[in-house]
């Protein structure tokens, strides 16, 4: 477990299950994604099945109260012969912003994929999201790369 004075991230336990599904509900909300609760549940049962790669954090003051969350993954990187870590999902509650939950949540991350050996945290935003993308540009580069999708 990491954690600054007043933020502290560990894995989710299955006891986190009704507080990491409002944060989801809110982060969804956020983006403006429509979830359903089958849809969350489904995600929270792969957050304890050993097949699934994801990893699944939350950040907790030190009442106890979960704050804020992250999802990440390793993902393969041919070109650099290398694994990485993804950030799917990060989301800090909007009344804990500036906590500093949401860099405690990345610097957590950062140090877990150095531990695994792997040479990179990658993640997408929105480019409004302005907030978000403050504390990104303080601890991250930047890339050129643009993302797409393609519906199957």
């Amino acid at each position: 477990m990491q954690s600054n004075s007043q933020v502290a991230v560990r894995l989710a336990r299955e006891a986190d299950f009704t507080a990491w599904n409002g944060l989801y509900e809110d982060y969804a909300d956020f983006y403006g994604v429509p979830q359903t609760q089958e849809m969350r549940d489904r995600v929270w049962s792969w957050c304890h099945d050993p097949s699934k790669s994801t990893k699944y954090y939350v950040a907790e003051t030190a009442e106890g109260q979960l704050i804020g969350l992250a999802h990440m993954r390793p993902f393969e990187r041919p070109l650099a012969a290398s694994i990485g870590g993804f950030l799917d999902d990060l989301y800090v509650d909007e009344a804990a912003r500036g906590s500093g939950a949401g860099r405690a949540l990345i610097l957590h991350l950062q140090s877990a994929c150095d531990q695994r050996g792997w040479g990179v945290l990658r993640w997408i935003t929105a480019p409004n999201n302005a907030a978000a993308r403050a504390l990104y540009d303080s601890l991250a580069s930047m890339t050129e790369w643009l993302t797409y999708d393609l519906d199957v």
